[in-house]
Order: structure tokens, then C-alpha cells, then sequence
């Protein structure tokens, strides 16, 4: 369970606020919403774009302004991308390593790195 908040340009009491179910998916790079979430958040289109699916189609979508995502004792900001209709939202590989966060196979979940369980560390070599 994801908590997605749309913070950029709202008053902290105007900030809107979800959860959701996302498929934890480490072949896609970014979080990847629905219209109707991006409808209950109030998102804004920043720019257009053309994503590879997993079956090797091309499909035009919309990359959105800014939103945080919080997970366990972890966040981060993204701009996700919107495709067409009411698919199930993905969380990709470059938001899941931006909250030093690991995919538990075996247990088929999301988990906190257990290496660095209280704070996020991150390299910068």
C-alpha cells in the first residue's frame, strides 16, 4: 500500500492526499498511474510522451507534476506518467531505489532495505 500526496503549488491543509495498490514492478522505471487517480489528485499534465510497453507496443501518455509517495518509514517525489483508461498502477524500479526500498521475492512484497532499516542511505560515488 502506497500513500500518494499531491503537495506542489497547495496550501498544506488543501493537500490531497490517497492510497493506493501498486503492482511492484522493477521492468518499469517510474510510477505509473491511472485517469482516475490522477483525476482524485487534481494532477496536471507537465508534458506528453511515448512509453515501450511490456508487450513491445508504443502508447502516447502524459507525465504529470510532482507527487509525493510514502511507503513504510520511506518517500520520495515523482512526476509518474498517466496511461489511457483504468490500468493498475506500477511502482518501477527508479522510485522503489530512490526510498532504498527492496523487492521481497519470496514473500512477493515490498520491504524496507533491512540493511539500513531506519534512514534511506543512498551512494554518491
Amino acid at each position: 500500500m502506497l500513500k500518494v500526496w499531491r503537495t506542489e503549488g497547495l496550501t498544506p491543509e488543501k493537500v490531497r492526499r490517497m492510497e493506493i495498490t501498486a503492482l511492484v514492478d522493477s521492468g518499469a522505471d517510474d510510477l505509473i498511474i491511472n485517469e482516475e487517480i490522477r483525476a482524485q489528485l487534481g494532477l496536471k499534465t507537465k508534458e506528453k510522451l511515448a512509453v515501450n510497453l511490456a508487450d513491445g507496443s508504443v502508447v502516447k501518455c502524459e507525465r504529470l507534476q510532482s507527487v509525493e509517495i510514502r511507503f513504510a518509514n520511506r518517500w520520495t517525489m515523482v512526476c509518474p506518467l498517466m496511461l489511457p483508461g483504468n490500468n493498475e498502477p506500477l511502482l518501477g524500479a527508479l522510485p522503489i531505489k530512490a526510498m532504498d526500498a527492496l523487492i521481497d521475492l519470496k514473500n512477493q512484497q515490498l520491504i524496507v532495505n533491512p540493511a539500513h532499516p531506519n534512514v534511506p542511505v543512498f551512494k554518491a560515488k
